[in-house]
């Protein structure tokens, strides 16, 4: 996801899931790396400033893992840096007047033991929201999954199938097809297939600091 000073954030997953790894996982391990390299941080300097095990941090960057989100947001905070800069193949600026355009099956996928995600508009520097098409592979809350919370706003729309919503203050929200919903990062929160089928969804995920600089606050 240009160094800054990265926002507060309040992680309620101690060890986020890390997945198998889809066919474009080296451009992400390449993109870690370049950045934990401009930022002249050591593996373990960024593991103390992620809070993710330089071994993980190591096994990324070597695209031997797959990140999940929470930890990309981790990471990104430890690099102080938005988390669009490790969705994206390249670190250079965008032009004034961007758009972004992805072919179908062209996103940067990451996989995981629960979703599917691939990463939208990639082309596009600095974005102030990030869109995703997720497949939800899990079907069943485990007993001690932690929901995970972070910064920023989500938003889910589902294309097919139904999900889940498990979230900290509500009780658990059914969608299916067509249905969408909104909801802070924050709060603690984690999606599953409800259905016979895994879901299809578009996830779209902001961060806090980047919208207060779009709206100017």
């Amino acid at each position: 996801m240009r160094t800054r000073s990265a926002p507060e954030r309040r992680m309620r997953s101690p060890t986020p899931s890390v997945g198998k790894l889809a066919a474009p996982t080296p451009a992400v391990a390449g993109i870690v790396k370049a950045l934990r390299q401009r930022a002249k941080l050591t593996l373990n300097q960024l593991s103390q400033r992620s809070e993710v095990a330089a071994s993980t941090i190591s096994k990324i960057e070597a695209g031997q893992l797959s990140p999940g989100y929470e930890i990309i947001v981790r990471l990104a905070h430890g690099l102080g840096v938005e988390v669009a800069e490790l969705f994206k193949p390249h670190t250079s600026l965008a032009a004034t007047g961007r758009r972004g355009i992805t072919r179908k099956g062209q996103g940067i996928v990451y996989d995981t033991p629960r979703y599917t995600y691939e990463a939208i508009a990639n082309d596009v520097a600095r974005k102030a929201f990030i869109p995703l098409r997720a497949r939800i592979k899990a079907h069943q809350q485990l007993e001690g999954d932690q929901l995970p919370a972070h910064e920023g706003e989500e938003w889910v729309f589902v294309l097919s199938g139904a999900v889940t919503l498990h979230s900290e203050h509500y009780e658990p929200l059914e969608l299916r097809q067509g249905d969408s919903v909104y909801f802070d990062s924050r709060s603690g929160h984690l999606l599953i297939s409800s259905g016979d089928e895994d879901a299809e969804v578009i996830w779209v995920c902001s961060h806090r600091d980047a919208m207060s600089r779009v709206h100017g606050e």
